[in-house]
């Protein structure tokens, strides 16, 4: 499932931190992995798009939510070729005040998350995605807090791959 050189580069890009945190959940938790962070560095970013692409192939467009996933959606249509999917936490006041960028009508789209604790922002996108016409089977997100993602995704017929598991980092 991981690299160790992944595990390696999040760990050295001080993507883990230990403190006092409000999770994007609400949770929380003594522990925060700050993807955001470590996604700046070219060479994390196109490790973790390898790596993505490692685990599927098959899907037509990439889709990330604003603001995380989407660094992660244009690396892996950079690596792939295949064109990538905005989507917008809430709609614009002007314009034409949609929250997908990109067009997903009848295709398969694979959606790339940065970080699942319960899996809220991997719902809202698969809801956007599928309310849109698209095809939603899969999401890979690049840590997995285990924290109820997974089975939440289930229940949405989505198979959720980690590419690391928040203990593969905190566990040296």
């Amino acid at each position: 499932m991981v690299t160790a050189t992944l595990r390696e580069m999040l760990i050295s890009a001080e993507a883990i931190r230990f403190g006092d945190f409000t999770l994007a959940s609400g949770r929380k938790s003594k522990v925060y992995i700050d993807i955001k962070k470590a996604i700046t560095d070219p060479a994390i970013l196109k490790k973790i798009a390898s790596e993505v692409l490692s685990q599927c192939t098959d899907f037509d467009a990439v889709a990330g939510v604003a603001v995380g996933g989407v660094p992660l959606a244009v690396s892996v249509s950079l690596a792939s070729g295949k064109p990538y999917v905005i989507i917008r936490k809430e709609q614009k006041g002007h314009g034409l005040a949609s929250l997908i960028i990109g067009d997903v009508d009848g295709k398969r789209i694979l959606l790339v998350e940065d970080v699942t604790t319960s899996g809220g922002s991997a719902v809202f996108g698969i809801e956007q995605l599928r309310s849109a016409g698209a095809i939603v089977e899969d999401v890979i997100t690049v840590v997995d807090r285990n924290e109820g993602a997974e089975k939440m995704l289930s229940e949405l017929k989505i198979t959720l791959t980690p590419l690391v598991r928040m203990q593969d980092l905190i566990n040296e």
